[in-house]
């Protein structure tokens, strides 16, 4: 049994392992870390020579003896040891090199993950240096972390759409009542548009290139208008640099941001008929509440420009956008932490 000093000692991580950004949440302090997820490591050893924000600047641009990469892809692991590298960076930076009392963490998986995919997170998470490893679905945290009743006899809708995947639950009496998820987020969007401008103007651009046009020139759509008091304005033109698919050489190119709402269309659809599919679902007594208040979204892509004015046109129930999307599922890590006994229902431990 553990005394009492030592429980005081232990401390408490949350983790949000999205497959573009990491954020972590320390008890007593917060938001402590919000990097890329990204890793570098050196070919020969597989020793770690960068994390986040440092190895997102190496992406596409290392010597051969050095691979940087993204680790996570669609929500779940898709490289271990480097995964498990990157937990340990994460856990040694906030909680402490040397670790004399190993830290409870929790961390999330998407809705829809296997058995075995949840099974990998827990493993690599216990060898980067854990003592207690819970884990908690995404949209049920990134509810708490927007501040949704999610204890109240009434229903809650959330959509969270990160890098990897997004994901939609109905939420009640502390548990999860209808939820749904599909692996298409704001890196399918990247890969749309590098696809759509490789077609189009025969340029081919790396992952970095198509995420700054998705920023500058993405809107969800230019048919519903944009209130005042949400200036989320884009661009209606970029230069667009890359390779020439046929010559090789270096080219520049213009590309507008109704081609790139074309581009995109398909995947926002496959976006919206989830949301959809998850509304058909739920009884009719939380339908009811849901029209009252409305749905909440969260996550880096629901940022995009007027995504929140499509779903609310396509679906017919209005969505507003929860404050500092991105932090919301690493905060609601951090308020399950405090609240085992609370959320149990939404929270397993091995």
């Amino acid at each position: 049994m553990l005394n009492l000093f030592t429980m005081a000692m232990i401390q408490k991580v949350g983790i949000d392992l999205g497959t573009a950004n990491s954020v972590v949440y320390l008890a007593g302090s917060g938001i402590v870390l919000a990097e890329p997820t990204v890793v570098a490591v050196t070919v020969e050893d597989n020793r770690v020579v960068a994390v986040g924000n440092e190895a997102k600047e190496m992406l596409g641009r290392t010597p051969e003896n050095i691979v940087a990469s993204k680790p996570m892809r669609d929500g779940v692991i898709a490289d271990y040891v480097v995964t498990e590298a990157m937990l340990r960076y994460f856990l040694q930076k906030v909680a402490g090199r040397n670790l004399i009392f190993k830290p409870d963490v929790m961390i999330c998986v998407p809705a829809g993950c296997t058995q075995v995919e949840r099974r990998a997170v827990e493993d690599a998470t216990y060898a980067a240096g854990a003592r207690e490893v819970y884990i908690i679905h995404e949209p049920f945290a990134a509810a708490l972390g927007a501040g949704v009743p999610v204890g109240e006899a009434s229903g809650n809708m959330i959509v969270d759409m990160g890098g990897g995947s997004s994901e939609a639950a109905v939420i009640s009496l502390g548990g999860v009542v209808v939820a749904k998820g599909i692996r298409v987020a704001g890196n399918s969007l990247d890969d749309a548009i590098a696809g759509f401008v490789r077609k189009k103007h025969g340029l081919v651009v790396g992952e970095r290139m198509a995420e700054e046009i998705k920023i500058n020139l993405g809107r969800a759509s230019s048919e519903v208008e944009t209130t005042n008091h949400e200036p989320r304005t884009t661009n209606q033109k970029m230069r667009v640099k890359g390779r020439d698919s046929i010559q090789g050489l270096p080219k520049s190119v213009e590309v507008t941001a109704e081609e790139i709402e074309e581009a995109i269309k398909p995947k926002l659809s496959q976006i919206v008929g989830m949301v959809k599919s998850v509304l058909e679902e739920i009884p009719p007594e939380l339908s009811s509440d849901i029209i009252d208040k409305g749905i909440v979204m969260s996550g880096g892509t629901s940022l995009l420009t007027n995504l929140d004015k499509l779903l609310t046109a396509e679906t017919g129930v209005p969505c507003h956008i929860a404050e500092e999307p991105m932090l919301c599922v690493a905060r609601g890590t951090g308020i399950a932490l405090d609240n085992l006994e609370l959320y149990k229902r939404a929270i397993s431990k091995r």
